[in-house]
């Protein structure tokens, strides 16, 4: 006789994104706030980015003083990791801040802090996530992608088997403080990087940001702060906003709408070992699948050019020479169609990818057209002025343009 057991049931969670400057003056209270009442009671972690550092070496001393200050109990001097894309290649890393959490006694009551750009981040979620089943997490996010997008949602990760973002968990922060003022020594691959993100929630859920984003694109290239600002607060806005309301927060369904342009992106990441950064890959990414729908009928002329005439104008490329390596053989590995097979792999389930109708709105696909993929690749290399012996088109200058905007036959 057969028996059955069945159980449902909901967990809420609620976390703060504080939007401040210059957190860890001891006359800002955000971070002492964010801690709580018991603080001499709660044990405090701090990890930090070595990049971060490098550009403000007070830092560290300053999380020291202002613990003091507030009374709040920093177990250890501030622990100094590497950063950038390279700290989620080597699991030594992960086990640096598991070590650190059993050796300083941090339990589900106390938090770990991470200061520092996406990648760190991701790690440090994934090595609190892990430990005790979940510790308390505080990010600190220090670049333009990991404030607007990548630090404000519920994902820790590693990368592994070659593979972006193979390891990880769905374990939402306690908070995230974004500081302004952390994000203004970083160099501007950076700086205009993590845009892409910002035009790529705009694309899919707010015309009117898009257009503020074309409106401030000269603005945003030069560094304008006041600008950017908006920018973070905006896009950071409508990634809380669909975690809250998509139902599916964590992934368990085949729809992923904000990895639009992720597939090529994740991939073209992993062809140049990592050299391209995240939000460059991104941007050539949704240039790609924009193109594509484009090309399909579905995405009009003008939205299309506009779309590749902003990336233009924010200084982001929109091609890679290792776009074209094996178009014609998906199953190679170093090729770039290979990245659906991958996709596929990480998500599960139905392929699905997520395209354009308009500025605005989104289609949903479940298959791809690898030789009309293949055409979009080459025709945003022949709109590129770099080829497969030329420069590396993540590190043009501000003044060069990604491309010539040129209209193409409608399919």
């Amino acid at each position: 006789m057969a028996r059955t057991l069945e159980q449902s049931f909901q967990v809420r969670f609620h976390y703060a994104v504080e939007f401040t400057s210059h957190l860890f003056d001891t006359s800002n209270a955000v971070f002492a706030t964010t801690v709580g009442q018991q603080r001499s009671a709660c044990k405090v972690l701090v990890v930090m980015d070595d990049g971060l550092v490098a550009h403000h070496p007070e830092l560290p001393l300053a999380v020291t003083e202002y613990c003091q200050v507030h009374r709040l109990n920093l177990v250890a001097p501030v622990m100094i990791l590497p950063g950038g894309e390279a700290v989620k290649q080597d699991p030594v890393n992960v086990t640096l801040v598991q070590d650190a959490i059993n050796m300083y006694g941090i339990d589900r009551h106390s938090f770990v802090v991470v200061v520092g750009g996406g990648a760190l981040i991701d790690l440090v979620g994934y090595a609190a996530a892990t430990a005790h089943r979940g510790v308390r997490l505080i990010r600190v996010p220090t670049t333009v992608l990991s404030q607007n997008d990548s630090a404000v949602g519920v994902k820790n990760s590693v990368n592994a088997y070659g593979k972006k973002n193979w390891l990880g968990t769905f374990a939402p922060p306690f908070a995230v403080l974004n500081d302004l003022h952390l994000i203004e020594t970083l160099e501007n691959r950076d700086w205009l990087g993590g845009l892409s993100e910002a035009v790529k929630v705009a694309l899919l859920k707010d015309e009117e940001f898009f257009a503020f984003l074309e409106a401030h694109a000269d603005a945003l290239r030069t560094r304008n702060l006041q600008s950017m600002e908006h920018a973070i607060y905006r896009c950071a806005q409508l990634h809380l906003d669909h975690i809250a309301t998509s139902g599916d927060a964590f992934e368990q369904g085949s729809s992923r709408p904000l990895d639009f342009g992720h597939w090529a992106a994740h991939k073209l990441e992993a062809l140049t070992g990592y050299t391209l950064r995240h939000g460059e890959a991104v941007a050539m990414g949704i240039a790609l699948d924009s193109t594509y729908a484009h090309l399909q009928g579905w995405l009009p002329e003008n939205d299309w050019q506009r779309i590749l005439t902003l990336f233009e104008r924010l200084g982001l490329a929109a091609f890679h020479p290792l776009m074209l390596q094996s178009l014609d053989d998906a199953s190679d590995p170093h090729s770039l169609l290979h990245g659906l097979q991958e996709f596929r792999e990480h998500l599960g389930g139905q392929l699905t990818i997520m395209l354009l109708d308009s500025i605005g709105r989104g289609r949903e696909v479940h298959e791809m057209d690898l030789d009309l993929v293949a055409r979009s690749v080459q025709i945003l290399a022949t709109r590129s002025p770099y080829s497969s012996s030329g420069p590396n088109p993540s590190a043009q200058s501000p003044e060069e343009p990604a491309w010539t905007t040129t209209a193409i036959p409608a399919p």
